[in-house]
């Protein structure tokens, strides 16, 4: 899904719908209910917020389950792509911070868990950071390199049957930044110290 109006992509910018978007997307399909014990947040909150995504395209109703009186939601598409006008800088830069602010929330909850937090995932999670000296085409390259790493995880999603049995929904986040240009001194060079 590619999006561009401005309207549904400001509709993004409430963390819980950033969480349910991401929830949807490993669990495959769940009810506000499933969401809201995830989430550790209300059903009534998950359940307004899932009817505001689907406003606007980003989910959509699933096949009923077992109890056919709850309504279940999964995403209309796994791949999101947010495309604003050149021109719209403000707005860019408003879903970019949303997007960093939730994920470094996310993070930093992690990194406060109890010592004795999930035994069984204790040492195989974390974070990864690194410096590299890359061009933007190469940086074009390695996100593609890394969402094809991602895929066959991705595509799972929801498919307990192709999935190991001690499966949970993991937040993966890659960030590329590229450090400012350095300074030109007074000759023109730029600081070499």
């Amino acid at each position: 899904m590619e999006l561009s109006d401005p309207r549904a992509i400001r509709a993004l910018a409430h963390p819980l719908r950033l969480d349910l978007l991401h929830l949807l997307g490993a669990l495959g399909a769940a009810t506000a209910a499933e969401c809201g014990r995830a989430l550790g947040a209300s059903q009534a909150n998950c359940s307004f917020h899932l009817r505001q995504l689907a406003g606007y395209g980003y989910v959509e109703e699933a096949e009923p389950g077992r109890d056919r009186r709850e309504r279940r939601w999964r995403l209309s598409q796994h791949r999101l792509s947010v495309r604003t006008a050149a021109e719209d800088v403000a707005l860019r830069r408003e879903v970019e911070q949303v997007v960093v602010e939730h994920e470094m929330q996310a993070i930093l909850a992690y990194s406060r868990r109890p010592a004795d937090a999930s035994p069984e995932w204790r040492h195989k999670a974390g974070i990864v950071t690194a410096m590299a000296s890359i061009s933007p085409d190469e940086l074009v390259a390695l996100k593609e390199q890394w969402m094809a790493l991602l895929a066959p995880y991705v595509g799972r999603a929801g498919d307990r049957r192709r999935a190991p049995g001690n499966e949970r929904p993991v937040r993966l986040f890659l960030a590329a930044t590229p450090l400012e240009e350095p300074e030109p001194d007074e000759t023109g060079e730029p600081d070499s110290e």
